[in-house]
């Protein structure tokens, strides 16, 4: 990976830089699992969609937690790995942290937004979130339980 054109920017430029990876990150995800919907089905897209993030959530949290030096354990570590998730960001998780447990809110799920605004249904999103938090929970040390009601698709969601 050829970084040196980071050398060269400024901190106002990374932040523009990033805003763009990150904007970038999503569109890619969303004509991705398009892509599979149109071309197989929907049943299809969701399954493919779960196995992918339940893989590629547990590999940014261990890559997280080693890029970060997160020593916390637990909930702590859990938390503290999270806000550096990309999802995180997107999405504006709203986070809870009580002693015993956590609260992950998403007020408005930017992709179920995008997906209405074009005419297409909600996608079954409750498998794929849970298989993400669970993979993340694992690799960032907490060996917790994902539970609790996770919504239909488009509503406020607390896991």
């Amino acid at each position: 990976m050829n970084l040196d054109i980071f050398e060269k920017m400024d901190a106002p430029d990374l932040r523009n830089y990033i805003q763009f990876l990150l904007w970038h990150y999503r569109v890619v995800d969303a004509f991705w699992y398009l892509n599979i919907e149109e071309q197989f089905d929907e049943a299809t897209a969701d399954q493919l969609n779960e196995r992918v993030w339940g893989k590629v959530t547990a590999m940014a949290a261990k890559d997280l937690v080693k890029r970060f030096d997160i020593q916390q354990k637990g909930l702590d570590g859990f938390v503290s790995a999270l806000q550096f998730f990309p999802w995180c960001i997107l999405v504006g998780y709203e986070i809870d942290q009580k002693s015993d447990e956590v609260m992950i809110t998403v007020p408005s799920c930017p992709t179920q937004a995008a997906r209405t605004k074009r005419g297409l249904k909600e996608y079954a999103c409750k498998e794929m979130h849970r298989a993400e938090f669970a993979s993340f929970a694992r690799i960032s040390s907490v060996g917790a339980i994902i539970s609790g009601p996770i919504p239909s698709p488009g509503k406020s969601v607390t896991v």
